[in-house]
C-alpha cells in the first residue's frame, strides 16, 4: 500500500519535464544569431501525460471504443530540428515561436507548481488535525 498516490510523482515529473523545456527554449533563444546553429525541442511525449495515461486502469467492453492509453515512448528527450532553416545563415530559430512557447511553459509550470502546493496544503491541513 502506498502513503501517497502517484499524484506527487506525476507532479514531480511534470515539473521536470517544464524544467527541461525551459533550459531548451532559452538555449534556442540565446543562439538565434549563431549561424548554423538548429533549434532543439523536447519530444512531444511529454513525461506527465505518460505518467497519467499510464496510471488510469481502464479496460475496453469492445474493440470499437477507444483506447485511454496512447503509443509510443514515455519519456521526454531532446530533440534537434535538423531540415529546417529560417534564416540566410542556416539557423532555424524562430524568435516568436520561441517566445511563445516560453510564455505556454511558463503557464504550464505555475499550473502544476499550484497543484503541487494544494496537496501539500491539504496534507498539512490533515496533518494538524484539520485545523
Amino acid at each position: 500500500m502506498e502513503l501517497f498516490s502517484n499524484t506527487f510523482q506525476s507532479l514531480e515529473n511534470a515539473l521536470n519535464y517544464s524544467n527541461t523545456k525551459q533550459k531548451v527554449i532559452s538555449q534556442n533563444i540565446a543562439n538565434s544569431d549563431t549561424p548554423n546553429y538548429k533549434a532543439k525541442d523536447v519530444s512531444k511525449k511529454q513525461s506527465f501525460q505518460a505518467e497519467l495515461e499510464s496510471s488510469i486502469q481502464s479496460y475496453r467492453t469492445d474493440e470499437r471504443h477507444l483506447s485511454f492509453k496512447s503509443e509510443g515512448g514515455e519519456s521526454s528527450s531532446i530533440v534537434t530540428q535538423r531540415n529546417v532553416q529560417y534564416n540566410n545563415n542556416g539557423n532555424s530559430v524562430d524568435i516568436d515561436k520561441e517566445m511563445t512557447d516560453l510564455a505556454a511553459n511558463q503557464i504550464y509550470y505555475n499550473a502544476v507548481s499550484d497543484q503541487l502546493s494544494g496537496k501539500f496544503k491539504s496534507l498539512e491541513t490533515v496533518i494538524r488535525g484539520g485545523k
